[in-house]
């Protein structure tokens, strides 16, 4: 009884932080659903995808790649590059993620930038479990997109329209998310050193393979200026 409460708890205080992911999600999913089942796929494929891969801009570059030639190196080169960044947010939780027992392995695998965004720079609330509460806002996070995908995989049958463009839909949600951090953040130490490498190393290594070098610059850039930033304060 006392587990149940503790898990209710977490899910209470968990779920008003991911509204704003379940109406980005659902729009996003519902595009991918639907990009899918246009471009010549069954229903159940992006449903499927959503479930085990779990990786938003890299699904969406991905219904390009499953309609073109057989291309496995090429696939894993792209599939890395796209979510490089991810081996750059699993070593900053790498502390969070302490003491959570076998949630670890779903808080692993559920990370989106969303929720990395989520778990990162909140606590849990007195009185919640930590890793309950991570869980919940990971498990959140990974049904809105599941069901999202769901619901434009059943409309894709029925859609009549020209789709061009919906695939523009995940590049539209990460500058909201960066605007949302710059509102938040009075500062702006993070933004502007992520904005200004990202622009360099886009002129220095082009569009096609900026990406590694760009997270490997911030990450330098973040480890050198961290007495600073700390210094100034989040949201001050």
């Amino acid at each position: 009884m006392e587990k149940q409460k503790k898990v209710s708890r977490a899910l209470k205080a968990a779920f008003p932080y991911t509204i704003p992911v379940f109406t980005g999600f659902t729009f996003l999913g519902i595009s991918y659903g639907v990009l899918m089942t246009v471009s010549g796929f069954p229903a159940w494929c992006p449903i499927l995808i959503s479930l085990v891969v779990y990786g938003g801009s890299l699904q969406f570059a991905a219904v390009a790649m499953l309609l073109s030639a057989f291309a496995p190196v090429e696939v894993f080169a792209v599939a890395l590059m796209v979510q490089a960044r991810h081996l750059f947010y699993g070593i900053t939780m790498i502390e969070r993620y302490k003491n959570t027992g076998w949630k670890k392995f779903f808080l692993v695998f559920g990370m989106s930038d969303e929720t990395f965004s989520i778990n990162c720079s909140t606590d849990a609330p007195a009185g919640v479990d930590k890793g309950w509460f991570m869980l919940w806002v990971t498990l959140l996070d990974w049904g809105y997109w599941v069901g999202g995908t769901a619901v434009g995989a059943l409309l894709g049958n029925f859609i009549t329209f020209n789709t061009e463009g919906l695939d523009f839909a995940m590049t539209a949600m990460f500058v909201v998310i960066f605007i949302e951090q710059w509102l938040k953040d009075k500062k702006h130490w993070s933004a502007i050193i992520g904005a200004v490498a990202s622009v360099a190393c886009l002129v220095i290594f082009g569009a096609e393979s900026f990406l590694i070098p760009t997270m490997l610059c911030i990450l330098a850039l973040l480890g050198i200026f961290r007495k600073p930033i700390e210094k100034a304060g989040y949201g001050q």
